[in-house]
């Protein structure tokens, strides 16, 4: 008689047997190219200085290391190349050169043992340092959007980077020094003063002013009001503070992981995938969003090995029915459609990407699967 545990395997193995189908076909039709939404079946194509652009070599990096076929890693390698133009443009880097880099080049280095690409990480990373303020300490989000209708920006943070600190971590330890960890450190600390509520709330943007350093105020962004709680910025938090742990073993981002982990959970609906925020006037007929949940539950899984209690036992367990319910529910399995998750919301606000697939709930989806097959070791 098969027992629940054998079912959850079985499970496990056959929704990874059919994220490699997807995988292999979708690598014929996107090849090196750089995507961002689906829409109708079909990823865009953007350029290779948008933020989401190591998604799509990560996600091929997800998969070679698990078959071994030489075709995603030679696809890989080739989106890696055409992100040169971005460094050697340099101006239209951002704060983001982690979610890029971290997938595209660190991934490549841990995999191959590249040092082509570990010199391209080191070299993002040095810039990523040089965003950091060092009134407000803050890693700067953005570049100047002043003179096309947008506040100028240049005091702004956003609790998104909190994952791009890896890449600094990363480099501390490649290279034996620790300026990088502690501009890390620093941007981290900011994040649990400033952007993690007591409930566990977090918002999206806080203004500070960029000569003193002061605190301004926080932003809506791209959550519903200053004083909402946009899900996928609490699933950055998660997941960001929970890395931040993992490199430092310091308690205090243990700690904050868990605080908004605990926000998170109490907050979802029965399905397991938030709303767009959590503090919508009414969530009757708002989007879901299922890149949050994805990304949540992959930041769980590696909260979850931050300690053997029966807490974090709670957030595997958590985890897991947030990849079952996206796995039934807002997975497509249909090869001939290139996104793997649906109903993924970009920026509610600003009226994009609204009830599509994105590409990052993509590849945290499918390294939450890995890391339920027992692939811990992470490309951030």
């Amino acid at each position: 008689m098969s027992t629940e545990a054998d079912k959850d395997q079985d499970w496990l193995e056959e929704t990874w047997r059919k994220t490699v189908a997807k995988m292999t076909q979708a690598s014929d039709t996107i090849g090196s190219e750089f995507v961002h939404v689906s829409r109708d079946g079909m990823y865009d194509r953007t350029d290779s200085h948008v933020w989401t652009a190591g998604f799509w070599p990560g996600l091929l990096w997800l998969v070679y290391r698990d078959t071994s076929k030489e075709r995603f890693r030679e696809l890989a390698e080739q989106c890696e190349r055409r992100l040169d133009t971005s460094i050697e443009e340099f101006m239209r880097l951002h704060h983001d050169v982690g979610f890029i880099w971290s997938l595209a080049s660190v991934a490549n280095y841990k995999l191959t043992g590249n040092l082509a690409s570990r010199l391209r990480a080191l070299k993002v990373a040095a810039w990523l340092a040089g965003r950091y303020n060092l009134r407000g300490k803050y890693i700067r989000a953005w570049n100047d959007y002043a003179g096309i209708g947008q506040k100028r920006n240049a005091g702004w943070a956003i609790i998104d980077c909190t994952m791009n600190l890896s890449l600094l971590f990363w480099a501390s330890e490649e290279i034996g020094d620790p300026r990088f960890k502690h501009i890390a450190s620093e941007h981290a600390d900011t994040v649990l003063r400033e952007f993690v509520r007591e409930d566990g709330s977090c918002c999206h943007i806080v203004s500070f002013d960029p000569e003193t350093g002061q605190r301004i105020e926080a932003l809506g962004g791209q959550g519903y009001a200053p004083d909402s709680a946009w899900a996928r910025g609490a699933a950055w938090a998660i997941y960001g503070l929970a890395l931040c742990y993992r490199y430092t073993k310091a308690e205090k981002y243990r700690h904050g992981s868990q605080r908004v982990a605990d926000f998170y959970l109490a907050n979802l609906p029965e399905d397991s995938v938030p709303y767009w925020d959590f503090r919508l006037p009414t969530e009757e007929g708002a989007p879901k969003d299922s890149s949050a949940a994805a990304i949540a539950a992959s930041g769980l899984l590696l909260l979850a090995r931050c300690e053997d209690t029966e807490r974090s036992r709670h957030y595997e367990a958590a985890a897991r029915r947030m990849m079952r319910s996206l796995s039934d529910y807002y997975a497509v399995w249909d090869l001939e459609d290139e996104a793997i998750l649906l109903h993924g919301t970009g920026n509610y606000p600003a009226n994009k990407n609204i009830d599509v697939g994105l590409i990052y709930g993509d590849y945290f989806f499918v390294e939450a699967l890995a890391k339920l097959r027992g692939q811990m070791e992470t490309f951030w």
